[in-house]
């Protein structure tokens, strides 16, 4: 991390999971552990049908609330979708796109993505835009290949002045669910060219300033390490944020010195 020139974000992404009755009993454990985290900004990405809850549970905290994916469109007939521009009048603030899942199930493509990134920027949402290889993609060396593909493409059309709203996360499929998680060596290294990428587009000014998280089974007992490298800014966390005392764990590691 450095958080002289970039902000330090540990998000959740609570997938399909909890109920608003559970979101409320999330809430109530949650918010009293919450001792005004120092160095990082807190971000729970939930289901549409909770974010109006959460919004308003979390009112009173540091803790900002954000979508699990959203339209590239204002408005439209495209029944089951949400455009950036309702989430933003809820009051949400970020907004995970390109995640894997969504790729694998959803056949979201890099030219969606990239839609989807410029829509949610002109809404004033911040994306959280999500990069990583397969398994047999980093046993077949093209890893950087791949990330300098997804990178290059979900940026396309973005301007520099637009950058400071913008969160990538390094999340390697291979390890999100499974209990794997890349080293620290490998999470600095595949989050260090990203932002190498990122510097040949805007510059060394923008690079600094664009916060890269590693997501991928990170959990209390591995995010010291993994967040103590220089270029990785914080996480994009699965199944440990659905666990309050877990996810503050991690929100502590991210408050080292």
């Amino acid at each position: 991390m450095n958080r002289r020139y970039r902000k330090t974000i540990i998000a959740g992404n609570w997938k399909m999971n909890k109920t608003l009755t559970e979101t409320k009993a999330f809430a109530e454990a949650f918010k009293p552990l919450l001792n005004r985290p120092k160095w990082c900004e807190v971000v729970l990405c939930v289901p549409y049908v909770n974010l109006q809850a959460a919004i308003r549970l979390f009112k009173d905290s540091k803790v900002s609330i954000g979508a699990e994916s959203c339209h590239y469109e204002s408005t439209g007939a495209f029944t089951g979708e949400v455009s950036p521009e309702m989430l933003k009048d809820i009051g949400v603030k970020y907004v995970i796109i390109g995640h894997s899942e969504r790729r694998q199930y959803y056949n979201e493509t890099d030219v969606t993505v990239n839609k989807k990134v410029k829509a949610a920027l002109e809404a004033g949402l911040q994306p959280i835009i999500c990069v990583g290889e397969s398994l047999e993609q980093r046993e077949m060396g093209v890893t950087m290949d791949l990330i300098s593909y997804q990178v290059r493409c979900a940026l396309s059309g973005v301007p520099a002045e637009k950058m400071r709203k913008v969160v990538f996360a390094y999340e390697p499929i291979w390890a999100i669910g499974t209990g794997k998680t890349a080293t620290s060596a490998e999470a600095q290294e595949v989050c260090e060219g990203i932002r190498t990428i990122i510097r040949k587009k805007y510059g060394a000014r923008v690079a600094r300033s664009v916060t890269i998280q590693y997501g991928g089974s990170m959990n209390p007992k591995n995010a010291f390490e993994l967040l103590s490298q220089p270029d990785v800014d914080g996480g994009l966390i699965g199944g440990a944020s659905l666990k309050p005392d877990q996810f503050m764990d991690i929100i502590n590691a991210a408050n080292q010195e």
